[in-house]
């Protein structure tokens, strides 16, 4: 069996920068074991896997190296710059089928723009060993599908240095987001989810379905610029819409070819 793989940097204007995605367009499902160890050889924060159920409609699952995803951003992203440059060039929007209900990316300019659903976190007591797991104890702690610890500056941010078999040790939430006003965007982040198989992830969308509402909301203002500040960094453009919020940014091929199984 032959499938069609593609590995695109989303959130960056250049290779080597955002995070890498793989893509791999199916023919039809392949059982989840099968597409977990296609997730675990590629070794990317996530391999996107699409079936073509239309006109402009995939069917679009996640898998990071170690378990299948509910909600990914940046291989969204990465699987419509693929679908738009090599099989429905015409097109200016497509719909995606996923696990979070139907997501649609759009031509934006140079960018994609991605609509998402809002996932508002709610305050939430600071669990034990989370200050010590990150080096320094948040000004809030707030929770959705991920725990967001909010420190000061973006100092905090991008000097921090976790303890992952502390975080490891926190089962109650998918991953910890750690957030900060910038020096020159509204919003700086990282993304810690190891007990996904992903120390750092280097950009990720998901996590700005929690952030866009508290800071739209802190802030006053709908319309967002922010970085995740990785070592590979990632700029994201970002509205709050209500009960969705719309995420845009640049995504670059690196390379494509055959999988062989």
């Amino acid at each position: 069996m032959k499938i069609q793989f593609y590995q695109v940097d989303a959130f960056t204007r250049e290779v080597f920068g955002g995070n890498p995605a793989a893509v791999c367009l199916l023919e039809s499902w392949l059982d989840r074991e099968m597409l977990q160890a296609i997730a675990a050889e590629n070794n990317v924060s996530e391999t996107a896997f699409l079936v073509a159920k239309g006109f402009g409609l995939y069917e679009l699952r996640w898998f990071s190296p170690t378990i299948e995803i509910d909600l990914c951003g940046h291989a969204t992203l990465a699987s419509a710059s693929v679908v738009f440059e090599f099989f429905e060039t015409a097109l200016s929007s497509v719909d995606f089928e996923t696990a979070s209900g139907r997501l649609t990316v759009s031509k934006s300019g140079d960018r994609l723009l991605m609509d998402f659903p809002a996932r508002p976190p709610v305050q939430t007591a600071s669990p034990p060993n989370l200050a010590s797991a990150l080096g320094g104890e948040p000004l809030a702690v707030l929770k959705s599908r991920d725990l967001l610890a909010v420190f000061p500056d973006e100092d905090s941010i991008r000097e921090m240095n976790p303890d992952f078999e502390k975080l490891r040790q926190m089962k109650d939430f998918f991953a910890v987001i750690v957030s900060a006003p910038g020096k020159t965007v509204d919003f700086v982040s990282r993304f810690f989810a190891p007990n996904a198989g992903i120390l750092e992830d280097p950009v990720t969308g998901s996590a700005h379905c929690t952030l866009i509402p508290y800071w739209a909301a802190r802030l006053n203002k709908n319309r967002l610029h922010a970085l995740q500040l990785s070592p590979r960094v990632g700029e994201l453009f970002c509205e709050h819409a209500g009960d969705r919020v719309q995420i845009s940014g640049h995504a670059v091929l690196f390379a494509k070819g055959e999988l062989y199984l």
